[in-house]
């Protein structure tokens, strides 16, 4: 689960940075999606670079969405009893909210793909101009919503889900190396939901327009 979990962060960091050449006008985000279709050729052929990413994402998806289900059956089979007074006082909002969180994401991505990818529940999906779908997508309030809930709910579950991961991995049995490794998580969840509603602040203020 947290090496699923790494890899998907790496990916929306790299995400969101792209993301944010919106802003350089519709020019320079047209080539960049252009250009993310010919990654790797002449070895690899036309957008196969996409496709490989795609499926180690689907993968990476089921993988952890699988981890969480078998972790959440073997904690309700430890302790079948609830707590008293709910979970421990001193767990946070991030951690208090992974499970419904992580299935707030989860239908997101379903919403986000039909939305910018397939264009089926995009009010005026243009095949060819990525710039004319996101801008067209933002200026409808209630989309905003979806997104912006969904892109919290992401920087939540980094927020937790990267200390936890380095717990796993062994990398935080030092206080002050504990400490570094949630500042770091913090940094980066913050860094990355800011990235992201950027883009339909930027549509709603007519910065991208």
């Amino acid at each position: 689960m947290a090496v699923t979990g790494l890899i998907m962060v790496l990916f929306l960091l790299v995400h969101m940075l792209g993301n944010l050449k919106v802003f350089f006008g519709p020019h320079d985000f047209d080539a960049y999606a252009a250009w993310l279709r010919t990654i790797g050729e002449p070895v690899l052929h036309g957008a196969w670079f996409l496709w490989i990413q795609r499926v180690v994402l689907v993968v990476a998806l089921v993988l952890h969405v699988t981890c969480a289900a078998q972790l959440s059956k073997r904690d309700l089979a430890a302790r079948p009893t609830r707590y008293a007074h709910g979970q421990r006082a001193k767990a946070s909002f991030a951690t208090r909210t992974m499970r419904w969180g992580g299935i707030v994401i989860a239908l997101f991505l379903v919403w986000h793909i039909l939305d910018l990818t397939a264009g089926v529940v995009n009010p005026d999906f243009a095949k060819a101009s990525p710039y004319h779908n996101v801008v067209v997508d933002f200026q409808v309030w209630w989309i905003n919503v979806i997104y912006i809930v969904a892109v919290l709910m992401v920087g939540l579950h980094i927020n937790h889900g990267f200390w936890s991961a380095a717990q796993t991995l062994g990398l935080s049995n030092r206080s002050a190396r504990n400490a570094a490794i949630r500042t770091v998580g913090s940094a980066l969840a913050l860094a990355i939901t800011l990235g992201f509603l950027a883009v339909p602040i930027g549509v709603m203020t007519g910065l991208v327009h």
